[in-house]
């Protein structure tokens, strides 16, 4: 959640036209750039980031990355140039690189299949969580005391964390991973195994899909509502918010419920595809709503969107460890960040770029539709349980 606080906080600043964006006198490409220079390190490191968590144990990898990026993020208030702004995101990458494959890895050893799309669906809610709190304290703290204060204050902030993090996390998953190889005789599946099957690479590109959409909210969803609804710094801050909260409870409440059909004797592969293909669908449904209702519902259409998306959230990561179960799961997590990670620089690009063409917001939704819609292709075609990697 604490890492979303930072990833979130230059999105606001972005939409601040007064002080923000006349300080760096910014055009539209030049957001979209530095909303995706953070992406830049995180997609590259995912997979190094996946073999160190594996090496060393998520306790102290998760902690050295964790200073890091909140270091960064504050530092964020001194710069004065665009050069310094777009190093400052890649280093905020670099420390939070561990974050998934850490959380991930954490779950792999900890939660059986009956329990894992419940604990799944409260990470990533807390990843939507983030983004909701971050963005609505990042808007006060711009209109009450100004850019500057506002990465200071979430920057530092977020710090005081590692104090209970050192004080009450186990550092025990690696002795976790010796008792589940011993359970299961032995058994592991090669990396390079995984990365020549079907469900590996259908899972890439159904992953990048579902980011994308993600991605265009957390970078530019505070100005897009700003600047097609007319609406107030502050009342952005609020509908931002309000899509990621729904999609948060959304992503718990599927994780639950897949859980409990999977525990009472439903196929664990055709539940967690039929809420991941159903949770594309829905957002696509309240997008298409949004083109074509009045604006006063186009912007409820969007918050239901992504809350429907939230069905996919828990599913969709829980379906990868439910057909990869005996790999190293640090560096598939990896594979698959990496993959959720691209969208992050694709997504805030091509979108400035949509916009500066066309002069508003509805190149860049129907974007978001098509890549939804290749998603679901994928569930649909190559994501099965026969194309999956078997252990030797």
């Amino acid at each position: 959640m604490i890492a979303y606080f930072d990833r979130v906080t230059l999105s606001v600043a972005l939409a601040d036209k007064d002080g923000f964006l006349s300080f760096f006198k910014l055009n539209n490409s030049d957001r979209g750039l530095l909303n995706s220079a953070f992406f830049w390190s995180y997609a590259l490191l995912q997979i190094p980031a996946g073999w160190i968590v594996d090496r060393f144990g998520v306790k102290w990898t998760y902690a050295a990355g964790f200073l890091l990026w909140s270091a960064t993020s504050a530092a964020t208030a001194w710069v004065s140039g665009f050069e310094v702004l777009f190093m400052l995101r890649i280093l905020l990458g670099i420390g939070e690189s561990v974050v998934t494959p850490a959380g991930m890895r954490w779950i792999r050893f900890n939660f059986d299949e009956r329990r894992r799309g419940t604990a799944v669906g409260i990470l990533m809610a807390a990843a939507k969580i983030g983004p909701a709190l971050g963005s609505y304290m990042a808007v006060k703290l711009i209109g009450a005391y100004g850019w500057q204060t506002m990465f200071l204050t979430i920057g530092l902030g977020s710090i005081l964390w590692l104090l209970p993090w050192l004080f009450f996390m186990k550092d025990n998953d690696l002795a976790l991973e010796k008792e589940a190889k011993k359970s299961e005789g032995g058994k592991d599946i090669s990396f390079a195994t995984v990365m020549a099957s079907p469900v590996i690479w259908g899972t890439i590109v159904g992953t990048f899909c579902y980011q994308y959409f993600v991605y265009f909210a957390l970078t530019w969803m505070p100005a897009y509502f700003k600047e097609s609804f007319k609406m107030s710094l502050n009342d952005s801050g609020v509908f931002t918010a309000s899509s990621f909260l729904a999609m948060a409870v959304v992503a718990t409440l599927a994780g639950f419920a897949a859980d409990s059909m999977i525990g009472r004797g439903y196929d664990a592969v055709a539940v967690r595809k039929g809420f991941t293909i159903a949770g594309f669908l829905s957002a696509g449904a309240g997008l298409v709503a949004a083109l074509n209702t009045p604006p006063d519902i186009a912007m409820w259409m969007v918050i239901a969107s992504l809350g429907g998306l939230g069905l996919t959230t828990a599913n969709y990561w829980a379906l990868t460890q439910t057909l990869i179960p005996g790999a190293a799961v640090g560096r598939i997590v990896g594979v698959q960040n990496c993959a959720a990670s691209v969208p992050g620089i694709v997504a805030p690009i091509l979108t400035g770029w949509l916009i500066q063409e066309t002069g508003g917001y509805r190149g860049a939704i129907m974007a978001v539709l098509f890549f939804l819609g290749l998603g679901v292709t994928m569930y649909l075609t190559v994501i099965k349980r026969k194309y999956a990697p078997k252990a030797i």
